[in-house]
């Protein structure tokens, strides 16, 4: 569920320096940006900015930028940001489905998807993060060896995602039905429905994909 509007979200944002306007300027330059040849990763639909925050503070040689379409969310993560100042996380209000014309081809190391919007219906089954269309947008922006690491508390869009993987043409690293009861719990980065979600004693699904024989899709 998201959050009521908030009045001045917008302008707040706006005025920020660590929310980048006119976005599509900066495709195949964002290092230029952060001032350094780190690699990036990106997370779609990154709600408050619990998550992004904490690994921008964990790693300081990785470059962070995170996306959110609703100014009423994006604004928790930009009064968070106004605090720390990290220099490697910035901030996008977009919409996911234009990616491509954000970043470069080869511009991003990893893409994370955390507890994204279901779409239940099968009629919407194309504006999920996991489907077909998204992984093709994810091989657009990708390098070679990069990777998509997905969570999720809801099992029918993880089995959907399951299926979705292959038939985009990339594999399964590996997967987890219960993530807090398996070996790649460690290190992980719990988001704010994370959280929640684990405290109700709801299990966690994790998957992170590749795609297969990037160096023939590269080529392409």
């Amino acid at each position: 569920m998201r959050l009521r509007n908030i009045r001045g979200a917008r302008e707040t944002i706006a005025a920020s320096e660590f929310v980048i306007k006119q976005e599509t300027e900066y495709k195949g330059r964002w290092n230029e940006l952060f001032g350094n040849q780190n690699p990036i990763h990106i997370e779609i639909g990154m709600g408050k900015g619990k998550f992004l925050t904490t690994l921008a503070q964990q790693n300081p040689t990785i470059n962070y930028i995170g996306i959110e379409k609703y100014s009423s969310v994006l604004i928790r993560a930009v009064a968070k940001q106004e605090e720390l100042t990290l220099p490697n996380l910035l901030f996008i209000r977009m919409e996911a489905e234009y990616l491509a014309d954000v970043f470069a081809h080869n511009e991003v190391a990893r893409i994370y998807l955390n507890f994204s919007d279901p779409w239940p219906k099968d009629r919407h089954a194309k504006r999920r993060l996991t489907s077909k269309d998204f992984l093709d947008r994810y091989h657009q922006i990708l390098l070679p060896e990069g990777e998509v690491i997905f969570k999720t508390d809801n099992r029918e869009l993880f089995d959907y995602s399951m299926e979705q993987v292959p038939e985009a043409g990339w594999k399964l690293v590996n997967y987890t039905y219960d993530l807090h009861e398996s070996e790649f719990v460690e290190g992980n980065v719990m988001t704010e429905y994370e959280e929640k979600f684990v405290a109700e004693g709801h299990p966690i699904c994790r998957l992170t994909a590749v795609r297969d024989c990037p160096e023939k899709q590269n080529a392409e």
